[in-house]
């Protein structure tokens, strides 16, 4: 595979995990399954930020970057788009705090929806 391909592919799985963890919790409604999916991916994405961790698909994604030949992110839509989300100018410690509150607000009162109506 081109490793320019592999590397927008890890970015765009990078992206959807992302937002699995955000609002993963909006799914269990519909398919409660997920809970077991979700609540492993929400400690993982909580972790990462209060730890100042870095997600194995970063690394994996510059290395394809690298290997492609590409030195930044410029062009097309993927690296227009989607890499200032996944890696914001100016990422700091706090951010990354601020980051991990949001996650579990939005995701504690996705639950608390969810528990609701089961009962």
């Amino acid at each position: 595979m081109n490793p320019a391909l592999a590397a927008d592919a890890v970015m765009v799985v990078h992206f959807a995990f992302i937002l699995f963890v955000l609002f993963g919790a909006a799914l269990l409604v519909r398919w409660p399954w997920l809970v077991g999916l979700h609540l492993p991916a929400l400690a993982w994405g909580v972790w990462i930020e209060l730890s100042g961790g870095v997600c194995p698909l970063t690394p994996l994604e510059v290395e394809l970057r690298e290997a492609a030949g590409q030195a930044g992110y410029s062009g097309g839509f993927i690296d227009r788009y989607l890499t200032p989300i996944i890696y914001p100018d100016g990422l700091t410690r706090s951010t990354q705090a601020l980051f991990a509150g949001i996650l579990l607000v939005v995701n504690g009162l996705l639950y608390v929806r969810f528990l609701r109506q089961r009962r």
